[in-house]
């Protein structure tokens, strides 16, 4: 039993910061670009209650680290967007939809970022580390995982928007099926052939910007 509280209490806030900062940040890119759905229903917000799904974001997520599964994962829910409002709808929302795992990678550059300073300060403390972990870890997953081209996720939504309209319209048709279909490739191992190259890159991508940090500091 003290496992698993040490367990949840590692990963409760990494998780919460992760699909919130997620969330917010489509319905402020949509904002930006001239939909003010989400932010009426004020899911522009940095309040994770407001994006809290009891399945995806803590029902799914808890059950796969308590089962220690090799991949974690989870969603909140949809921030709304009418992209007929949005200002050249195509390009859009290509970046409405980008913008949520682009915050999953800043968010985990800011956890090696704290990393980085704990260690440099000498505060080996096991909890924060293992925070920073988890932080980093769950960030890069939904960055890779969320990037997928199949709607209704993120990579899906960009695809979309990059093919032709005719092509378009037959392929957002796929959306009902899409998290079937992703579940499906979770069963067979197949997602891994994509998440695995992503969630190297985005370690790249942190690791290299915060390498020179460790040398500033000390």
């Amino acid at each position: 039993m003290n496992d698993t509280l040490y367990t949840v209490a590692v990963w409760t806030l990494p998780v919460l910061f992760a699909i919130t900062l997620h969330e917010a940040s489509h319905a402020f890119v949509a904002k930006y670009f001239g939909d003010n759905t989400a932010y009426s229903l004020g899911r522009m917000t940095l309040n994770p209650i407001r994006h809290i799904d009891l399945f995806g974001t803590i029902i799914i997520p808890a059950a796969l680290i308590l089962l220690k599964s090799p991949f974690i994962f989870g969603y909140a829910k949809p921030v709304p967007v009418n992209f007929r409002n949005l200002r050249n709808p195509r390009s859009s929302t290509a970046l409405v939809a980008l913008a949520g795992p682009a915050s999953n990678l800043l968010m985990a550059l800011l956890w090696q970022i704290f990393r980085v300073i704990i260690v440099v300060a000498g505060l080996q403390e096991p909890f924060l580390l293992k925070m920073t972990e988890a932080g980093i870890l769950i960030n890069l997953v939904l960055f890779a995982f969320n990037l997928f081209p199949v709607p209704p996720l993120d990579g899906g939504r960009v695809l979309t928007s990059m093919l032709p309209a005719n092509i378009a319209v037959k392929f957002a048709r796929i959306e009902p099926f899409g998290f079937f279909i992703v579940l499906a490739l979770v069963y067979f191992n197949m997602l891994n052939y994509w998440m695995r190259p992503l969630l190297k890159v985005g370690s790249f991508i942190v690791r290299t910007i915060t390498f020179p940090l460790t040398f500033f500091l000390r």
